[in-house]
């Protein structure tokens, strides 16, 4: 699931006429570097949740033209923040784990990378808005929570001034 309904507040004003997916990175969305990953992992389909600016997401995703497939979780009427979007997405998503992108901050480590988990994992959330947080510090303490320190660069692109490094960087 590639979790693309947010209002992209802190990439102001970049978002202020586009989702923060279709911000462009070296020439391209956001959103397809996610897509074209996961295209190379051997992901056949991919859902994306969508909100603001929605119209102009889907269409972009629909012009694509490569996979992976993409099924949209609507969450136009109501933004449903991490743990709501993937309760709302759990009947498009399977039994299977489910992959998605996400962000968190603990020191002395930061968490910006893949989550894995049972679409059911957030099934007694509420319905509506919730974050994951709450599931992650609950997993967390019943020494459920895994990662990996990564050994490599990791570039930041939430706010302008990263999606400028970033572009610096990859320009070489």
């Amino acid at each position: 699931m590639v979790l693309a309904a947010g209002l992209g507040t802190r990439m102001r004003p970049l978002t202020d006429d586009r989702p923060k997916a279709l911000v462009e990175v070296a020439g391209r969305a956001l959103i397809d570097h996610v897509l074209d990953r996961l295209a190379e992992a051997g992901v056949e389909t991919a859902v994306v949740n969508v909100h603001w600016f929605a119209d102009r997401l889907e269409s972009h995703l629909a012009a694509r033209g490569r996979g992976p497939d993409i099924v949209i979780s609507d969450e136009r009427e109501t933004l449903l923040e991490t743990g709501g979007g993937l309760k709302k997405a759990a009947p498009l998503l399977g039994a299977d784990p489910v992959f998605f992108r996400g962000e968190a901050a603990s020191a002395p480590f930061a968490y910006m990378g893949v989550h894995i988990c049972k679409p059911g994992y957030v099934a007694e959330g509420p319905e509506g808005p919730f974050s994951l947080s709450q599931f992650w510090r609950r997993s967390a303490a019943a020494g459920r929570l895994y990662g990996c320190v990564l050994d490599g660069d990791w570039m930041h692109v939430g706010d302008p001034r990263a999606r400028d490094e970033a572009e610096a960087k990859l320009a070489g």
